[in-house]
C-alpha cells in the first residue's frame, strides 16, 4: 500500500487500483443504501450482492437509475437477511458484508453466532476526513463495544492501529480520551487510559504510541496542551481517538459529521471479512467511502493469509 493517506482522495486513488470485492449488502431495500452500493460498484470497489425483499429492491433499483445489474437474494425478515449474508461468506461467495437499513444488533448477531470473528475482538472504527485537521482521524469504538473494560480497550486500540498502519501511518499516535487529563479515581476512564499508556510502553500494545488520559481539546490541539502544562507525544498530532464508551464515541463521530462537515467512513474489524457499518441515515457518500476502506482491508487480509 502507498504511504500516508492525507485525506480520502488519496485513499480513493489507492482503492481504485484494486479488484472489486464481492460484498453482501444486507437489507438493501432503501434508496441511500442502494445508491451507495451502486456508486461503490461503479467506482470498482465492490461487486454487490443485494439481500432483501426482492420486489422492493428491484423497484428501488429502477428508481435510482443505477446502470448496473446486481444479483438479488430474496428474504422477507431482517433476521433471514442477516443469516443469508453470513451464509454467503461461509460459502466463499462474499468477501465483505455491508449493513443496509437494519439495526446494528440485527446485523451483527449472526456474525457473532456463526463464529465469523477472526483472531481479534470485533470492534468498529470511524475514519474522518476534516478540513480543520491535517490528516485522517480514526475514532474507536463508537458502534460495537458498549462499555469496554481495560483489556477490551487494548484490543480495540490494536484493531484501530492496524487500520491506521494499513492507511500509511508508520507509528500511529493514540489518545485515550476522558473528560480530564489527570488520573482521577472517580472517573474510571482516566485509570484505563493511564494503564493503556503504560501497556504501550511495555509492548502490550504494538506499533503505536499511546498517551492518556487526555481530554479532547488537548488531544487535538498542541496549544491547548501547552496552556494546560501537558507534555505529550500525542497532543496536536493524534491519529487515533480511543473513546471511553460507545455513547461518547457515537456522539463525537456524529458531531464531527453533522456540525464540522467531516466525511466519514465506518468499518468493523476483527471478523473474518471486513464489515461495512454506517448509520442508517448516512448519505451514499459515506457508504462509498466505507466500501473503499473495506476494499483496502480485504486485500490486505488476503495478503497476510498468503
Amino acid at each position: 500500500m502507498r504511504c500516508c493517506f492525507g485525506n480520502f482522495n488519496d485513499m480513493l486513488k489507492e482503492a481504485h487500483g484494486l479488484a472489486p470485492i464481492p460484498t453482501a449488502v444486507i437489507d438493501a431495500d432503501e434508496p441511500y443504501v442502494l445508491e451507495g452500493a451502486c456508486q461503490a460498484a461503479v467506482a470498482g470497489f465492490i461487486s454487490p450482492i443485494l439481500v432483501g425483499e426482492e420486489k422492493a429492491v428491484r423497484r428501488l433499483l429502477d428508481g435510482i437509475d443505477c446502470k448496473r445489474d446486481f444479483p438479488v437474494i430474496g428474504a422477507e425478515r431482517v433476521e433471514d437477511m442477516a443469516e443469508k449474508g453470513v451464509e454467503l461468506v461461509e460459502k466463499g461467495e462474499a468477501q465483505a458484508l455491508m449493513k443496509g437499513h437494519l439495526h446494528t444488533h440485527e446485523f451483527l448477531h449472526p456474525i457473532l453466532a456463526h463464529h465469523l470473528q477472526g483472531r481479534h475482538r470485533i470492534s468498529h472504527v470511524f475514519v474522518a476526513d476534516l478540513e480543520t485537521y491535517p490528516k485522517l482521524l480514526f475514532i474507536t469504538d463508537a458502534a460495537v463495544n458498549i462499555a469496554p473494560d481495560l483489556i477490551t480497550k487494548k484490543e480495540i486500540v490494536q484493531n484501530a492501529v492496524w487500520l491506521a498502519r494499513l492507511m500509511g501511518v508508520d507509528t500511529p499516535k493514540v489518545a485515550a480520551l476522558s473528560a480530564v487529563e489527570v488520573v482521577t479515581p472517580s472517573i474510571a476512564s482516566t485509570i484505563d487510559a493511564a494503564c493503556l499508556a503504560k501497556m504501550a510502553q511495555r509492548g502490550q500494545i504494538e506499533g503505536a504510541v499511546v498517551d492518556g488520559p487526555l481530554a479532547f481539546d488537548n488531544a487535538i490541539s498542541a496549544e491547548s496542551a501547552r496552556i494546560k502544562g501537558i507534555e505529550s507525544p500525542v497532543s496536536g498530532d493524534v491519529d487515533v481517538l480511543l473513546v471511553p464508551d460507545l455513547e461518547s464515541g457515537n456522539i463525537l463521530a456524529k458531531d464531527l459529521e453533522y456540525l464540522s462537515g467531516a466525511r466519514m467512513a465506518g468499518i468493523v474489524l476483527g471478523a473474518r471479512v471486513p464489515v461495512v457499518l454506517t448509520s442508517r441515515s448516512d448519505p451514499p457518500q459515506a457508504r462509498l467511502l466505507s466500501c473503499a476502506v473495506a476494499s483496502l482491508v480485504s486485500h490486505r487480509m488476503r495478503e497476510d493469509e498468503a
